[in-house]
């Protein structure tokens, strides 16, 4: 009898989630819809939960803990910044938590996070919306297989359930 694959760095893994808060509060699910796919050891998820999954195998339940250091980072940085609307494009469709790509004084491009909205500024934060959160996560492990040689040069899975290009 073949040994069952587990998850680890290389494999493309499928998993359906729920995320909570410490007080229980639902942050993401893929309940109702198709299972997370990502790539294992290519950081496509956060590293704490990535270490957790490690080792399982299709059908293992995970009720992971993880620490905001390990997760979207504690708070860092400077305050939320106030930006003018028509910093942004004028049919843009902003929303609070929405990530949007600013241009740094050296041309390089970093995401910032709408915190706020007014009609005539959008504040905008550096650090995730779940930075300093202590993320509680109840996964499903549903499907593991080898990644080919393409998603591991591009750093993520392809196909069904996957972002394409």
């Amino acid at each position: 009898m073949a040994k069952a694959a587990a998850v680890a760095d290389g494999m493309v893994v499928s998993v359906h989630y729920t995320l909570k808060t410490e007080d229980g509060e639902v942050i993401d699910s893929s309940d109702g819809d198709e299972p997370l796919m990502y790539l294992h050891g290519a950081g496509n998820i956060v590293p704490g939960l990535e270490k957790q999954l490690a080792g399982h195998a299709v059908g293992d339940r995970v009720k992971a803990v993880v620490e905001p250091e390990d997760g979207y980072g504690e708070h860092s940085g400077d305050e939320p910044q106030m930006v003018p609307r028509t910093s942004f494009p004028e049919d843009a469709d902003l929303y609070e938590g929405m990530e949007v790509m600013a241009q740094g004084p050296d041309g390089e491009m970093y995401p910032m996070w709408v915190v706020g909205l007014t009609d005539e500024h959008v504040l905008v934060d550096e650090n995730h919306p779940l930075a300093g959160v202590t993320l509680h996560f109840d996964v499903q492990v549903t499907e593991i297989r080898e990644a080919t040689k393409e998603e591991i040069a591009h750093g993520h899975p392809h196909g069904p359930g996957a972002h394409a290009h």
